[in-house]
């Protein structure tokens, strides 16, 4: 059955080619939303950007219907190492992404919270809350989301308990949400195949579901509960593909913008998005 509703759905994008084309490259493959690293996602200095390229990107959202972008930051920003030097590489990254994000105004800035490297959650939770009170600034116009991790190591974020955490300790708490990636809470012990009204009431009462503004979707390799974080297509995991169509179409979710982060690059992408688009009702 057809809807006249379409889910805001795209894949992970290579700034290589800068950003128009990135908007081009989706719209080709029947995305209305996307992400991009806003940096290489090892780390290193920034590609500068044009503010040209930069408008024509948001001329071409504007005529194509494309919902917020989800930019990403990259993995080697860990906000609450215990290395001093990597916090204060980390913290410039924020602080200079959240800057360059202007020239993209409204969008998300989505992060892994970092992993506290046996300093303890509680050490973790400090260093990160005070690394977003220091970045975060008037008039900022991006959306920091934190997102939910599988619980490898020492990460941090693991659970809704600790983003809700984080949160509530900053001063810039308006300025934060949540991108909920569907493995990591998956191989975090949370059963979003088997419960998903039963986890997202979870979060609502930890976190606020207000503060759930975009998904990684993706499946898995791993059983629940596995804390591996190892992504698989779409319907080819453990989560499996009953669970994607109530994802896609539950009323609290489907708003969202939705990023596919599997194996299989832009062909992938394309594949998974018109099968989504199908699950969804839309063909």
């Amino acid at each position: 059955m057809m809807t006249d509703h379409r889910i805001a759905i795209g894949g992970h994008l290579s700034t290589s080619d800068g950003f128009r084309a990135m908007g081009e490259v989706a719209h080709a493959m029947d995305a209305t939303t996307f992400a991009f690293f806003t940096r290489n996602p090892r780390g290193g200095t920034a590609k500068a950007i044009d503010p040209d390229d930069a408008r024509a990107l948001q001329a071409f959202m504007a005529e194509h219907g494309f919902s917020r972008l989800v930019a990403h930051a990259p993995y080697t920003m860990n906000l609450c190492s215990d290395k001093p030097e990597t916090r204060e590489f980390a913290r410039r990254v924020l602080s200079e992404d959240l800057q360059r994000m202007e020239l993209l105004p409204g969008n998300y800035y989505n992060f892994h919270p970092g992993s506290h490297v046996g300093q303890g959650t509680d050490e973790g939770i400090r260093l990160i809350v005070e690394a977003l009170d220091d970045a975060l600034f008037d008039g900022c116009s991006t959306t920091v989301l934190l997102e939910t991790m599988a619980g490898k190591g020492t990460e941090v974020g693991r659970t809704f308990e600790e983003l809700a955490r984080i949160i509530e300790g900053t001063c810039r708490s308006d300025a934060l949400g949540v991108c909920l990636d569907t493995c990591h809470v998956w191989d975090g012990g949370y059963d979003i195949a088997g419960d998903l009204d039963g986890v997202l009431d979870e979060f609502d009462r930890t976190v606020g579901l207000e503060r759930l503004k975009a998904l990684h979707l993706n499946d898995s390799k791993n059983p629940r509960g596995a804390h591996k974080d190892r992504h698989e297509r779409i319907g080819d995991g453990c989560i499996g593909l009953d669970a994607f169509q109530r994802v896609v179409t539950h009323p609290a979710l489907r708003d969202l913008p939705m990023i596919l982060e599997t194996p299989g690059g832009i062909e992938g992408y394309a594949a998974e998005i018109a099968l989504l688009r199908g699950l969804a009702g839309e063909a």
